[in-house]
């Protein structure tokens, strides 16, 4: 059974309206995402656990990102009906307490679809051609950065931008499932 896209597939285009106006344009692009040296495209929510117990790491990875020439954009793919705390509103009040990048709203949910997101956090991290070369999880402990002992997102990303191949290109991400609807 496929699980969507892996490690060396081409990452499925997008443009998504954007909840966060201080990053970013009204709406963007996977080209507009991707920085000199890539992207890293995150599946993400407002009231999952795992993503509000990570939310601190998840602001480095995208200020390392961003050092690293890369770009970073959050998805909500999250069904709004039956998880109201997901829906545009809350995402543009999560996006106004600080969020450095691009928060999008697949309300369809066809590009959590295409990408095959299974949970929230889950990275997809891209080359700058656009393949995918790290998919899963940022590390072995989403809700508690103290009793983290892995960090397969950054040794990916610093992979990347040393030009080497990445040792651990595909893990399972740790968190709520995505929302799908009904």
């Amino acid at each position: 059974m496929s699980r969507g896209i892996e490690p060396g597939d081409q990452a499925p285009d997008f443009e998504l309206p954007n909840a966060n106006a201080a990053v970013g344009g009204e709406s963007m692009t996977l080209s507009d995402a991707m920085g000199d040296n890539g992207a890293i495209v995150m599946f993400t929510c407002n009231h999952c656990p795992y993503v509000v117990g990570s939310e601190g790491r998840i602001e480095n990875a995208a200020a390392r990102a961003r050092e690293l020439g890369m770009g970073f954009v959050g998805i909500n793919s999250n069904d709004p009906i039956m998880y109201e705390s997901d829906n545009w509103d809350s995402m543009v009040k999560r996006a106004g307490k600080g969020m450095s990048y691009a928060y999008l709203h697949d309300e369809t949910q066809a590009i959590a679809h295409a990408y095959g997101a299974e949970r929230t956090p889950e990275f997809y991290l891209l080359d700058s051609n656009g393949a995918v070369v790290y998919r899963g999880r940022m590390d072995d402990s989403p809700r508690n950065p103290m009793d983290a002992t892995t960090d397969e997102l950054g040794d990916a990303m610093s992979a990347l931008a040393a030009g080497d191949s990445i040792a651990n290109a595909r893990t399972d991400s740790i968190g709520c499932s995505v929302k799908w609807k009904q």
